[in-house]
């Protein structure tokens, strides 16, 4: 059983003489410089992401094209000042002990990058595109090699970020600027010929490449910035394979095995979002199946309504004994990469 300390015990344990007057204080900054990820989960912090997806929406897919209309120095000086606001009240909020909000709006001026360098491109007569795809609201659309100077920025201004404001979630916006990377760079290398095939392969060796570097920072620090990590991988890893065309039998067998494996690593790595990302592959197929090859079949639905039950049951046995199966999980593992899986987490 997890034992959660609240301020108020601590001030409890003051009255009561447990602890001596002032050493609650210095006791809850330890607990929490400790475990600064482990906040319980409380609505003030949904209400933090939430804003904070909110000004990232605004300022960036959801721009009006009327803000193109005002002008490239107007616009550079807009988004100069709102990345410069955010990152001072972050840095403020941060060292005030408020790092969770201090953290979200320094991931908000990172994600303000592209429209800096978007503006200074314009307004310096630097601007690479010529075939109408002038709009910076393209920039979310469109796959073209002229945005790889707004990603390229957007990925130096949040490692700066990091170092900054340590906070995990700033991890996501570079995640999302090097996907787009990626697919700005293969347009690059192949031109028009780049079609919508090569992109979902693009994403998912992309999302590949993510996982194992979050898999490989997993442990390695106090944070917890594999978490974002994981989640941009599995994003486009998950993503681009489920987009891909599959006219086999075979082929969409395959597409259920590595959901099962996702749900592996889940076990393995104890993370809930490899498990979410797998169960919906799974399911996803099994509806295929459903309506497509056991489309005359009775007794599929109630097979399938077992299996629902047995999954559930396995949960419940997973929940009492998830030590005992990640630990032998592990130990099938090859010794030699062993040393490469992070240390287990509460």
């Amino acid at each position: 059983m997890r034992l959660t300390i609240q301020p108020t015990d601590l001030h409890k344990a003051v009255a009561a003489g447990v602890l001596a007057p002032g050493q609650d204080a210095a006791l809850l900054s330890f607990l929490q410089q400790q475990n600064p990820e482990r906040a319980s989960f409380q609505l003030a912090h949904i209400a933090y992401y939430f804003g904070a997806m909110l000004i990232i929406g605004a300022m960036g897919w959801l721009l009006t094209e009327a803000w193109m209309n005002i002008g490239e120095g107007a616009l550079l000086i807009i988004s100069a000042a709102y990345m410069l606001l955010f990152t001072l009240c972050g840095r403020s909020m941060w060292q005030r002990g408020q790092q969770i909000p201090g953290g979200l709006l320094g991931a908000v001026a990172v994600s303000m990058t592209p429209l800096l360098i978007f503006a200074v491109q314009r307004l310096m007569g630097w601007w690479p595109l010529d075939d109408g795809l002038g709009s910076y609201n393209d920039y979310y659309k469109y796959v073209q090699s002229g945005w790889l100077a707004m990603e390229l920025g957007t990925v130096m201004v949040g490692v700066l970020m990091l170092r900054m404001l340590p906070f995990p979630f700033i991890v996501m916006p570079i995640a999302i600027a090097l996907w787009f990377m990626s697919m700005d760079l293969t347009e690059l290398l192949f031109g028009s010929s780049f079609d919508w095939e090569q992109r979902r392969w693009i994403s998912l060796w992309f999302g590949l490449l993510v996982l194992l570097c979050s898999l490989w920072v997993d442990g390695r620090s106090q944070r917890d910035y594999a978490f974002w990590g994981y989640l941009a991988g599995l994003l486009a890893f998950w993503g681009g394979l489920s987009m891909m065309d599959s006219g086999s039998e075979l082929g969409k067998a395959l597409y259920c095995l590595i959901n099962l494996g996702l749900i592996a690593v889940a076990v393995l790595l104890r993370r809930a979002m490899f498990m979410v990302f797998g169960a919906l592959g799974v399911a996803s197929y099994l509806g295929y199946l459903s309506y497509e090859v056991f489309a005359d079949s009775l007794l599929f639905p109630v097979i399938v309504s077992l299996l629902g039950l047995a999954v559930i049951g396995l949960g419940i046995v997973y929940q009492r004994q998830r030590d005992a199966f990640s630990a032998k999980l592990r130990r099938k593992i090859p010794s030699s990469w062993q040393s490469f899986l992070p240390a287990l987490r509460r």
